[in-house]
Parts: structure tokens; sequence; C-alpha cells
């Protein structure tokens, strides 16, 4: 599959780096907004085409899916624009700065017949598929308790009165939405959308949230969620049950995964995997694309848009609002 990524970030360079692990991965084009920055990043990775202008990349011929890794409030217009050329589209989490764009984008792949997916990589390794298949043991499940709290690298520069793109609202960013959402997209794809949601969080004076919680109520469960770009947090993720306890050592990586039963026994259920976790979303998005399918059944149109509507309320509740939520 030829691909063109759009963003040339760090996250785009894992996003290469483990494309290059996976068979049928094959990098055609790279786009920025600078050709200087565009052409240091091809001859990096040896791509042949260079663009400066997304249509221009999106109707050339030359490849035949997008990696979008740009700011977030460009997600929903880029995708769309792609789609609309017949692309596939493998797009950075959060899919969008809210629901009502993730519906447009929703609209775009299907009335154009092509594969959209959200790089959420957490879900696709094989560690989560172990969290799947030994859910049973767990006996009655009654919570899920996950934190992804990481000081920020560009908090400090804030303190200082210069608001980078992390902590403008004007890019669709904040704790929520940049880092919460691993906590949040593996309770959707467990145990779909919650009945109820509550979420209290720290309003920044620019106007994002740099920390916040939820809590998520179901109907014979609940969830409690917690995330900051402003502080940080050692603390593994469960999912309690009334025979035993998974202990997951980092919700937005799973490198070891163990059951803790009543009687004091220990099961360890970790499964091997390539620290390039990125691997196992492109794989997945190729496998996909071969088979003529057009969403995946784990990160799937459902759990994005779900996953969006629970962060539009959340950040509904803390006051966080982006320029994209207003009409235009």
């Amino acid at each position: 599959m030829r691909f063109g990524v759009i963003g040339t970030n760090w996250i785009t360079d894992e996003f290469i780096q483990a494309g290059l692990t996976v068979e049928g991965f094959s990098l055609q084009a790279v786009y920025s907004r600078t050709s200087e920055r565009a052409q240091e990043f091809a001859e990096k990775y040896q791509a042949p085409f260079v663009y400066t202008d997304i249509k221009e990349m999106a109707s050339s011929g030359t490849i035949d899916a997008l990696y979008i890794a740009s700011p977030n409030c460009f997600h929903a217009e880029q995708a769309i624009l792609c789609m609309d050329m017949g692309l596939h589209v493998l797009c950075e989490k959060p899919f969008a700065s809210n629901a009502a764009e993730v519906e447009g984008m929703l609209a775009a792949a299907k009335r154009n017949d092509v594969l959209l997916m959200e790089a959420v990589k957490s879900t696709l390794v094989p560690n989560f598929s172990a969290v799947r298949d030994h859910l049973p043991k767990l006996g009655t499940i009654r919570r899920y308790i996950a934190s992804n709290c990481q000081y920020s690298s560009r908090y400090d520069a804030y303190r200082q009165g210069q608001i980078m793109r992390a902590f403008d609202p004007a890019y669709s960013n904040g704790a929520l939405l940049d880092i919460g959402i691993y906590c949040l997209y593996p309770a959707i794809v467990l145990f779909g959308k919650p009945e109820q949601v509550k979420a209290e969080g720290v309003l920044l004076q620019s106007g994002v949230d740099g920390e916040g919680s939820m809590l998520l109520k179901y109907e014979n469960m609940d969830a409690v969620i917690s995330f900051s770009k402003i502080t940080t947090s050692y603390q593994p993720a469960e999912i309690q049950g009334e025979d035993a306890t998974m202990v997951i050592d980092k919700i937005n990586h799973l490198t070891r995964i163990e059951i803790r039963y009543r009687d004091g026994g220990i099961e360890d259920v970790t499964r091997p995997q390539t620290p390039k976790t990125m691997h196992y979303e492109i794989r997945e998005f190729i496998r996909l694309a071969e088979a003529g399918l057009r969403e995946s059944e784990t990160n799937s149109h459902t759990a994005s848009r779900w996953t969006m509507e629970v962060m539009d309320e959340a950040r509904r509740q803390i006051g966080v609002v982006y320029p994209a939520d207003l009409p235009r």
C-alpha cells in the first residue's frame, strides 16, 4: 500500500519507522506546509514525492492512503478532502475536534466507499487482545480505572507566558483529547457507551483543560478516568471483577498484564509485542484495505463516534470550547 503522510513531527517519525516493519507498507509522499521541511523529511525516508498542497497530493495518483498527523483541528477537513479523492485514511487520535466533525468524516467514508480508521494504537496491540480474551476470568466486572497523566514538556513555556499549540484551543488541544483518550477509548471498546458522564477538570487561562477526571456510569459497573498534561501519575490501570482484578501497567502502552485472584494467586497473561507498537495499527489498516473492508472491528466507526460524544459532554461540563465548536 502506497502511503502519503500529512505532518512531519515526532509521531510521523514513529509511524514511518513502524511502517517499515510491516509487509506491504510503502512510503511514497510527504506533505508539509513548507517545501524545505517536506523535502527534508522525504529524504530521511527515501520518499519519492513531496507536496505543499494536500489536494495536489491526494489527486496525484502516487498514493493509495493517507496517514494524518496534523494538529487536531485539521483532521476532519483533511480527511474528508482525501476521502473525496478516493483515498483510504488512517487518522491520528483524536479523530476530530468534536462529534459533528466525526459524523462528517464517517459520511465521507461511506459515500466514497473507502477505509477510515482512527489511529489509536493501544487497542490493536497483542496485549489488548490479552485483556479482552481474559476478561471472563474476572467474573462480573464492576469497575474500570485508568489514568494517563504526563507533565507536558511544553507546560514550562506556558507557565512563562508562551502559549504553544499544546495549550491553544484554536488547535483543539487539551489534556482530554490529547491523552485522556488513551483511557477512554479502551473503555468504549470493551464496555460500550456509558449511560452517564460526569466530568471535572482544571480549565487553564488559555481555554484548554490542563487536567481532569471522568466518572462513567454503566448499568452494572462504573469507570473512573483521570488525565493530565500538568501533573504526572505512575498508577497502573485496573479492571476489577468480583472474582479477580486485572492490572495493566500502562493503559497507553500495555506492556504487562496480570490477573490477581482473591485467593492471592497471580497470573501473568502478557503477550510478546514489538516496542514499535504502531506496527499493529498499520498492519490492521493494510489488512482491512486488502480485504476490501471499510472499518476495523476494534477501532470501529462506532467506537470513534461514541468516544467523541463522551469527550464532547466532558468538555461541556469542564467548560472547554474550541473554535471548531462554534457555528460557521
